[in-house]
C-alpha cells in the first residue's frame, strides 16, 4: 500500500533507480516529469511511462523505466534499489507499506513486470494496457496477465542457547550474512517450504515454525513472508551451491547485515530485542 504522495516520477534502469542531478535523497520522492521528457528528448521511444494505481487511495503513483543500454546524461547517476530501500527507511527496522518505501517498491515490481511482459506468454502479440483493469493485454488472443508476485519465505533460526543462525550466500557482498530464504513450490504449504529449504541450504532439522510477518520485495517479484523457528537436530552443513557459510552467532559478536527496511533485518532485529 501506498498512501503518500511521491511528490514526482520514479525511473529505474535495470535494478537501479535513476536521480538528476543534485541531491539524490531529494530525489527519491521523484522529479519532475518535464524535466524527465527533455533530459531524455533524444530516447523518448525508448521510454516507457506509466501510472500506477496506488492501494487503498484515489492516489496513483507515476513511474517510467529505460533500457538498460540507454546511455545516461551527463550528471544522472544509477542507484541501486535496494540502496535506495535503505537509506529511505533509514533505521526504521520495520518496513512500512504505507510511505515511501512502499511506493518505491510498488513503482519498481510494476516497472519490472511492463518490460518482462511487453509480449503475450500464450501467442507471443505485442501486449497493450488493458483499458478496464490494471493488466496487460494481448490484442491477438484476447489473454491477460497480472504482475507476477512469487511467495517466498525467509526465516531466523533460534538454538538452544539463544543464538542465531546466519548465512553468507555467494551472492552477498564479501563478509555479509542474512537468514536462509527460498520460494514455496507448487503445492507445498509455507511452513513445508520454510523446513525444506533449512535442510537443504544448511542440513539442519527445525521445529516450531511459526509466521511473524510479510513485505513486499520485488528481486525480481517476491512477496517475503518471515518466520521463526527452533533448531531441532544435526548439525550445519552448508550446501556449497547457495550457501558458503553458515554458523551460529550470539548478539555480541554479529558480522555485516542486511540493510534496513527488508524483512531480514527487522527479524535479525527482533532478535536481538530478545522478542522472539
Amino acid at each position: 500500500m501506498c498512501d503518500v504522495d511521491s511528490g514526482g516520477i520514479f525511473l529505474f534502469q535495470g535494478s537501479a533507480m535513476i536521480l538528476p542531478p543534485g541531491d539524490s535523497e531529494d530525489h527519491f520522492r521523484g522529479f519532475g516529469r518535464e524535466l524527465l521528457e527533455a533530459s531524455f528528448a533524444d530516447a523518448r521511444a525508448d521510454l516507457d511511462i506509466f501510472e500506477i494505481p496506488a492501494l487503498n487511495s484515489p492516489a496513483a503513483i507515476l513511474a517510467a523505466s529505460i533500457p538498460v543500454s540507454q546511455p545516461l546524461p551527463s550528471g544522472w547517476q544509477a542507484v541501486p534499489v535496494r540502496q535506495v530501500l535503505s537509506a529511505v527507511c533509514g533505521e526504521k527496522t520495520r518496513y512500512s507499506g504505507s510511505g515511501l518505501s512502499g511506493c518505491i517498491l510498488r513503482a519498481y515490481h510494476v516497472a519490472q513486470w511492463r518490460r518482462d511482459s511487453r509480449f503475450c506468454g500464450c501467442c507471443g502479440g505485442k501486449n497493450t494496457d488493458a483499458p478496464d483493469e490494471f493488466a496487460r493485454l494481448c490484442p491477438v488472443c484476447g489473454r491477460r496477465e497480472y504482475p507476477r508476485i512469487s511467495p517466498a519465505v525467509i526465516t531466523i533460526i533460534i538454538n538452544d542457547r539463544d543464538e542465531a543462525l546466519l548465512a553468507h550466500n555467494k551472492k552477498f557482498s564479501q563478509g555479509m550474512y542474512s537468514l536462509i530464504a527460498g520460494f514455496n513450490e507448487a503445492g507445498e504449504s509455507l511452513e513445508d517450504t520454510v523446513a525444506r529449504e533449512i535442510l537443504e541450504e544448511v542440513g539442519i532439522e527445525v521445529r516450531d515454525i511459526r509466521y511473524i510477518t510479510s513485505q513486499p520485495w520485488p528481486f525480481p517479484n517476491s512477496l517475503m513472508l518471515g518466520f521463526t523457528c527452533r533448531h531441532a537436530g544435526l548439525s550445519i552443513r552448508p550446501d556449497g551451491i547457495e550457501i558458503e557459510d553458515a554458523r551460529w552467532f550470539n548478539r555480541d559478536n554479529l558480522p555485516p547485515l542486511p540493510g534496513y527496511g527488508s524483512v531480514s533485518r527487522y527479524l535479525i532485529e527482533l532478535w536481538r530485542k530478545g522478542d522472539l
